[in-house]
């Protein structure tokens, strides 16, 4: 099967190729929460290089809830027209174009001043960077029907802003993954305990959002296939999770692995296993597509054409491709062309593994800001400087958050 083939979803809609740009957290809103201009430019460039598929970064589900101070949300109409705007860049070059939504759960920064809520009240595990997290409240029934309720908002309006589809963001220990996991999750009530209680809130919110949006909508799952944690969330548990999905209306089940604990999304695994630097996660999705009834996608380390053939040939519809396209946003043009491009970070090896993994994002959203401002990617960049100039951008838009939050409280 060719790359270049056409993916027919469940819904009828067509994706015109099976390489899609996965999710990055751009952390490239304005001061209102809303899509800024830059990040309008970035998807512009991105949507130019033809991938089958374009799918956001975190959008917030709640304002209050962020994974980073320069994060979308988007809970009500206030600010529609700058998403319509965003989805058009993508819908004037005839490409599908998805909103991931998402809640972090307690993977909430401490220093945005805002109430992290999760499954039970149990902090991350980040050794000393643990103080860097809001400690967690344990959520109520009414906390959980909120959510329910405000992903399926956010899907109704991102169907009204012009996106074709949503993605609901289940994986990288993010709310939903964190009642996926038993080392997260301790309830004794039907919201924890067996797996078919831990993964309710995922079903639901499932139905709630294909509820909310017309048939023709895609509704896509983003769902870890381990969290690489001793106790977490096992192959065995994602397999039975895929069982559990599969009776339901989705168009795309997006298999990655990880959390802000072990962030195997990145190539590292706090458990030890050695991963295959390119397309870590497929053996395992290889394994998980064979039980789902809808198409799969596999996301991780993925950079090189001959890859993606591979993840095609082993029965995996779609491959997602994340790092290298902020490298080279027209990389899937140039594969078409014939042309065989492999662009590369350099290796982050500091002994302080989350050190290291900060460094790599802030690595790849250095090259994200130096496309949204039209500028050339620049792979040569220090990870040191890339980082200092990262945290400083995040302290800066931190204040400007809380400033916002305490403003509109009043």
């Amino acid at each position: 099967m060719s790359p270049f083939e056409p993916l027919q979803l469940p819904n009828g809609q067509v994706l015109a190729n099976r390489i899609a740009k996965a999710a990055m957290e751009e952390n490239m809103a304005d001061a209102r929460q809303a899509p800024s201009r830059e990040l309008k430019q970035l998807y512009k460039t991105w949507a130019e290089g033809e991938p089958g598929l374009l799918l956001t970064g975190n959008v917030m589900i709640d304002r209050h809830a962020m994974t980073g101070p320069g994060g979308v949300a988007l809970e009500d109409e206030q600010h529609l027209e700058s998403f319509r705007e965003w989805a058009e860049v993508a819908g004037a070059k005839g490409v599908h174009f998805w909103m991931q939504l998402s809640h972090p759960g307690r993977q909430t920064m401490a220093n945005l001043g805002q109430q992290a809520l999760a499954p039970s009240a149990i902090a991350l595990d980040l050794g000393s960077f643990s103080k860097m997290f809001a400690t967690p409240r344990a959520m109520t029934e009414d906390d959980i029907q909120d959510v329910i309720q405000r992903f399926a908002t956010s899907a109704r309006l991102a169907e009204k802003a012009g996106f074709t589809g949503v993605q609901i963001h289940g994986a990288h220990g993010y709310l939903l993954s964190q009642f996926l996991s038993p080392l997260s999750n301790h309830r004794t009530d039907r919201w924890g305990g067996a797996l078919e209680n831990s993964a309710r809130l995922l079903l639901e919110v499932v139905h709630a959002v294909r509820a909310s949006v017309s048939p023709s909508f895609c509704v896509a799952v983003k769902l870890n296939s381990a969290d690489f944690q001793r106790g977490g969330f096992a192959e065995a548990d994602a397999r039975a999770v895929v069982e559990m999905l599969n009776p339901l209306p989705i168009d795309l089940l997006e298999l990655s692995g990880g959390s802000y604990e072990a962030p195997a999304m990145q190539g590292e695994a706090r458990d030890g296993r050695t991963l295959a630097r390119e397309a870590y996660f497929l053996e395992m999705a290889r394994e998980l597509a064979t039980i789902a009834t809808m198409p799969v996608m596999v996301t991780g380390g993925i950079r090189r054409l001959p890859i993606v053939q591979r993840v095609l040939d082993s029965g995996i519809a779609m491959a997602g491709i994340a790092t290298a396209l902020t490298l080279e946003p027209q990389l899937i043009k140039h594969w078409r062309a014939g042309r065989d491009l492999n662009p590369q970070l350099q290796t982050i090896d500091w002994q302080r593994k989350p050190l290291a993994a900060l460094a790599i994002l802030s690595v790849v959203r250095y090259q994200m800001r130096r496309l949204s401002r039209g500028r050339l990617p620049n792979p040569k960049v220090a990870p040191w400087l890339a980082l200092v100039r990262d945290q400083w951008f995040i302290a800066w838009r931190t204040r400007q958050y809380r400033a916002t939050m305490t403003q509109s409280s009043h």
